[in-house]
């Protein structure tokens, strides 16, 4: 082969090459998305025109069949907090006794257990109470705790979660949750 032609071969294939470069990079483009006012760790793509992100992004339990079907299950929780009789959302530094309601509407798949926990605003986790649910058939229903007192140490904003974890071997992952806000 002459010089010319490796010359001409060779920018012929480069020419490619950074074509198919610039192809890929008008399909897709990385963006920063928020959630909640919390950025998600992975972002999301923006491909002809719709934005996707990560399955376990959206809230709720991921799972994948052998068939290539994911399946997201997020049942509406709705979370109440009691002290006595009286329901509440802000309260002062200190201890303080009071119960969480949950009610659980529209789960669609039978689930290991569920549990709710508190984290405070350093990120500590403190589990409140915790039911095992193999084998219940449950699509809706009401999971109330027991009274506790919980120490409010620190001003900022606590989160009560409400966890489902799909088999004994997986992980609890957070479907719901409700804020409650210290003051001094």
């Amino acid at each position: 082969m002459t010089r010319w032609k490796k010359v001409a071969v060779c920018v012929f294939v480069f020419s490619l090459m950074g074509g198919s470069f610039l192809f890929a990079d008008t399909v897709t483009q990385k963006i920063r998305v928020w959630s909640n006012g919390k950025e998600i760790a992975d972002g999301g793509y923006v491909i002809d025109g719709k934005t996707f992100i990560s399955a376990r992004e959206a809230g709720g339990i991921v799972s994948l069949d052998g068939s290539g079907k994911v399946s997201i299950l997020r049942p509406n929780v709705h979370i109440v907090l009691f002290k006595g009789d009286t329901v509440f959302g802000n309260v002062k530094l200190g201890k303080l006794k009071f119960k969480v309601l949950s009610q659980v509407d529209s789960l669609t798949d039978s689930v290991s257990s569920v549990k709710i926990a508190i984290t405070d605003p350093s990120g500590n986790v403190k589990d409140i109470d915790t039911r095992d649910m193999e084998g219940a058939k449950m699509a809706d229903f009401w999971f109330p705790t027991s009274e506790f007192t919980y120490d409010f140490k620190e001003s900022g904003k606590y989160k009560v979660g409400f966890y489902i974890k799909a088999t004994k071997g997986s992980d609890y992952v957070l479907v719901s949750e409700k804020v409650i806000t210290t003051m001094n």
